[in-house]
């Protein structure tokens, strides 16, 4: 078994980019082959839309990374 907040599980879209919305990000836009986020002059790319496909953990901590938000900071919204 994981320790607890060591691994999470994936997210959908649509939830990334409600709890973007929360913390303060407009979008998604179109532009070029991914839609994007924007937060002042922050632009952060996120993944187009799939059929019933999650983003991984992985990809989430590299979105996260590029907006400058924790992992802490992502749960609470």
């Amino acid at each position: 078994m994981l320790p607890q907040g060591s691994q999470s599980m994936p997210i959908s879209r649509r939830e990334l980019v409600k709890k973007f919305k929360d913390l303060g990000f407009e979008g998604p836009y179109s532009g070029g082959r991914h839609q994007f986020m924007v937060k002042g002059a922050l632009k952060v790319r996120i993944p187009n839309p799939h059929k019933s496909q999650d983003i991984s953990d992985s990809l989430l901590q590299e979105i996260l990374r590029q907006a400058g938000i924790s992992k802490t900071e992502f749960d609470k919204c």
